[in-house]
């Protein structure tokens, strides 16, 4: 077994990128304090066809060379826009059709496993401060909220982290539409 040269894997340029059918999903980040987390989250966004992500209140933008670090480009190439109030943002998706799911354990969530978008749904998921969570007044004003399971001690995970596994598990289940 040989690792595969970069060159072998036939990634898509930034330009061919922008060009490109998106998963129709779009990330809100909430006051995320860590450029490391945007970074990550610009990068899996990149991975996975994601729309757009919005960036709200204490969230830093690019250009940002701490961002970057984990970035690796992906803020150059996956589209994102800021907004100072987190709640403008979910406001205006739901005007252009998007169901809004904060990313947070509340009453009634939705488990992740549970979670499948309907057909033709545009989804926005919303995730949010690395110790406050998503802003109770944002959680108000979603759809709905979906909640990752954790069985151990700690009570979440890290944000990039759940920004990973809720992405994936949502294009994958969006995949599955077109594979039936």
């Amino acid at each position: 077994m040989r690792k595969l040269k970069n060159p072998e894997l036939n990634r898509l340029t930034a330009e061919e990128y922008k060009t490109i059918s998106k998963t129709p999903v779009v990330v809100v980040l909430d006051n995320i304090r860590s450029c490391n987390n945007i970074g990550s989250v610009f990068r899996t966004s990149d991975a996975l066809l994601i729309e757009k992500v919005y960036l709200c209140g204490i969230t830093a933008t690019p250009p940002n060379a701490e961002i970057h670090k984990t970035a690796l480009d992906a803020e150059k190439s996956v589209e994102w826009e800021y907004f100072e109030k987190t709640e403008d943002v979910v406001i205006e998706l739901q005007t252009q059709g998007y169901k809004v799911y904060a990313i947070e354990q509340v009453e009634n969530s939705i488990l992740l496993p549970d979670y499948f978008p309907a057909v033709g749904e545009k989804v926005a998921v919303v995730f949010g401060n690395e110790v406050k969570g998503v802003q109770q007044k944002v959680v108000n004003i979603c759809n709905g909220s979906i909640e990752i399971p954790q069985f151990g001690t700690k009570h979440s995970f890290n944000v990039s982290v759940s920004a990973g596994i809720v992405l994936w598990d949502i294009f994958q289940k969006l995949q599955s539409h077109f594979r039936t």
